[in-house]
């Protein structure tokens, strides 16, 4: 089946071919949306995934169809996106936003069994970094019931648009006095919130610490 086109025609002009800043957008949201044809239909599965080396990775339910689908072979196209501000022009034609968005296409492939253990922790540091180094080992159960899969990030099998600029206001708008520039728009954590089952004695890990940007107090 033929590839499709990474050449952006809508806006060509801020599409990007640095793989620099398409690691810097997979790195900066644990979120996409893969795309496949399913049982003759057109359906869209949002989910979870990390950059791990030159891999984008996912993992999910073996008893998942759409990702036993994915696992099979079914071409695929991946989409992450993130939204760094609003750009508040001088008419609403002009108003934008800040973004950052790929696609990727290509087929997802089954990590190889000795490597599963290794790709799945790296998936929950990614989400969460240090967590892994807290937590027990997975059980055998579990991870029986986990299927882990990458898709290799080529040379050529992604698309990279950036819109980072000002408001594209014409001289008239201008001209007119009204205000126009860019609202920041970025995502934080807030704070940690106790599960109900979980005492009040037991303390917060380093993981969790370091999300909200506490810091660790360690015994010399």
């Amino acid at each position: 089946m033929p590839q499709p086109s990474t050449r952006i025609t809508r806006l060509a002009e801020k599409q990007s071919a640095s793989r620099a800043d398409l690691d810097a957008l997979l790195d900066a949201t644990p979120l996409a949306t893969i795309a496949l044809v399913r049982d003759g239909h057109p359906v869209v599965f949002p989910t979870g995934f990390a950059r791990i080396e030159d891999s984008l990775v996912i993992h999910g339910s073996t008893g998942s169809p759409w990702l036993r689908a994915v696992a099979e072979g079914a071409p695929v196209a991946v989409s992450v996106t993130t939204l760094d501000g609003v750009v508040v022009a001088r008419s609403a034609f002009e108003s934008s936003f800040h973004y950052r968005s790929a696609v990727l296409f290509g087929t997802f492939e089954a990590v190889a069994a000795e490597q599963e253990v290794a790709y799945l922790e790296a998936l929950t540091d990614a989400f969460i970094p240090g967590r892994v180094a807290e937590l027990r080992p997975s059980s055998r159960r579990e991870l029986a019931a986990t299927m882990a899969l990458r898709l290799e990030i080529g040379d050529d099998n992604w698309s990279l648009k950036v819109s980072d600029g000002w408001p594209d206001d014409p001289d008239e708008d201008v001209a007119a006095g009204a205000w126009a520039g860019v609202v920041p728009l970025s995502t934080h954590y807030g704070e940690a919130r106790r599960a109900p089952d979980c005492p009040g004695d037991v303390p917060r890990p380093p993981s969790v610490l370091a999300m909200v940007g506490e810091r660790v107090n360690r015994r010399p």
